[in-house]
């Protein structure tokens, strides 16, 4: 990964695949978005090419522990030492997601369809991330 520029309250980065993962080689770009009363409350974080990943709404909206809100889950999924603190670093935030694209969590899935392919046909998802591979070079 690597952290490109950082202007104001935006701020872009690019992620390589994991190493030995279905997204090995491809470059992913993100920008992470602070709100005024960061670090109180999270950034919000969003892929800007195509992904497709349990973890990742189709417009690109990463849903992970650590960028939801301070506090208890009103679901009951996470515990609150899994969510957003102001200790928290930016750092920390961008090695989730690596781990998050490393390791799917398809029983929280952003994406219902990916999730289930993660699940239950683990060859095709492979088949479509590499697609995704190929296209994020050709940008």
């Amino acid at each position: 990964m690597r952290r490109t520029s950082l202007n104001g309250r935006l701020s872009s980065c690019e992620y390589m695949g994991p190493q030995d993962t279905c997204f090995e080689g491809g470059v992913f770009p993100a920008l992470l978005s602070f709100p005024s009363d960061y670090p109180l409350s999270p950034p919000k974080m969003r892929f800007t090419c195509d992904m497709f990943h349990p973890n990742i709404y189709p417009d690109g909206r990463v849903c992970i522990s650590i960028l939801h809100a301070p506090g208890d889950d009103p679901m009951g999924y996470e515990s609150s030492a899994e969510r957003w603190s102001p200790v928290q670093s930016v750092e920390k935030i961008l090695l989730s997601v690596v781990s998050m694209l490393a390791e799917p969590n398809d029983e929280s899935g952003a994406n219902v369809d990916a999730s289930k392919m993660w699940r239950e046909d683990r060859d095709q998802f492979y088949k479509l991330a590499q697609k995704i591979v190929r296209r994020s070079l050709s940008l």
